[in-house]
């Protein structure tokens, strides 16, 4: 057969060797693999994939025809078990890397940065390889495991790998120039992407931590409002004075609930920063609470959820502004999905709104 791999005796006694291994090989996979993504978990450190495999048979064999006689024993090849990380950002693999300095022991003479080549057509190829060993405390049993290979690169990189690997671009027939020239703009474009993403991620998170400081500081003004500014702000407890006022009418028990799912509503209303959602809720807190005395003094509720002194809130502004039936059906809507029963609840709103002080100085 032409595909047939015929291998010297020597090859052959590599290949016994690998049977009588494969057994403990499997073991390693598993026990390398469990320790590296409970370590991964312990850190925080969130990965798209960690796979493992053990080498098979065939890849073995075509292994030893081209190079066996490099290898006294099967525990030369250090390939036999694999394991690959696969991150998001580019720093991630880095922070990978630290993990499985601390968790195995590294042969770092066998161990290569691929990613320190900078060869212009490698970008799928530039992983960083660890060749590693279990540490004797964590390998289980008493048998002696051979090394094995950790892969650490980003999910761009493998993609890029995967679809040289299947159009044949690193295979035995010459690619023409004009095709390696695609490829190698290719490449560069996204080691550019790989990049940029990492970027981008630190831009966020230093934007987020200014935002929490300018919101811790009180500088509410200079705090854009947004589902992230938002969040921060909740942080400050800022409904909270509202909601203990409004459940002493009953004695209720506050129950917590997100309150983010309002932020349309707020954005709705023109407010742009958590400076000017401060002074919504400063300017609206008491009548809201009238508002709240009105419909629950009559009830014996004794459970309120947290997000009810925003809801109060928002009613208010939106009867302040001269809102009807409509626009409370539309605020109803928002917050409880879109409803028939909603128009019901605006109609009942009105009807108990419509004899409080503030609705009165409205009219006038």
């Amino acid at each position: 057969m032409a595909n047939q791999i015929n291998l010297d005796s020597h090859g052959e006694m590599l290949l016994r060797q690998f049977r009588e291994l494969l057994p403990t090989l499997q073991q390693l996979a598993d026990a390398a693999c469990c320790l590296l993504r409970q370590a991964l978990k312990e850190q925080g450190i969130y990965v798209t994939a960690i796979e493992h495999r053990v080498k098979t048979e065939k890849s073995l064999k075509g292994k030893l025809e081209l190079k066996g006689a490099k290898y006294k024993s099967i525990n030369d090849i250090t390939d036999l078990v694999g394991l690959r990380v696969i991150t998001f950002y580019t720093d991630d693999v880095d922070k990978v890397a630290v993990v499985a300095k601390g968790l195995f022991d590294i042969d770092w003479k066998e161990s290569v940065d691929k990613r320190k080549l900078h060869e212009l057509n490698s970008f799928g190829y530039n992983s960083l390889h660890y060749i590693c060993r279990l540490k004797e405390n964590d390998a289980p049993g008493e048998a002696k495991y051979p090394r094995f290979e950790l892969q650490m690169r980003t999910a761009l990189q493998h993609v890029w790998s995967t679809i040289e690997h299947d159009t044949g671009y690193k295979g035995d027939v010459k690619i023409p120039d004009v095709y390696r020239r695609q490829f190698n703009r290719l490449a560069g474009m996204m080691e550019l992407i790989d990049d940029e993403f990492s970027r981008l991620r630190q831009v966020l998170t230093d934007y987020r931590r200014q935002t929490l400081t300018l919101v811790k500081s009180g500088k509410l003004d200079d705090v854009p409002l947004s589902r992230v500014t938002f969040r921060n702000y909740l942080d400050l407890k800022p409904f909270d004075r509202l909601n203990k006022r409004i459940a002493a009418v009953n004695q209720a028990e506050i129950f917590p609930v997100s309150v983010i799912s309002y932020l349309p509503v707020l954005e709705s209303f023109g407010l742009e920063t958590l400076g000017q959602v401060q002074r919504f809720i400063d300017q609206n807190s008491d009548d809201a609470y009238q508002l709240a005395l009105a419909q629950l003094a009559i009830t014996d509720i004794d459970i309120l959820s947290s997000n009810t002194a925003l809801q109060y809130l928002c009613l208010v502004y939106v009867l302040k502004q001269g809102g009807k039936r409509d626009e409370l059906k539309s605020l109803y809507d928002i917050i409880n999905g879109e409803n028939e029963a909603n128009g019901m609840l605006a109609d009942l709103m009105l009807s108990q709104a419509e004899t409080l002080p503030f609705m009165q100085k409205n009219m006038k």
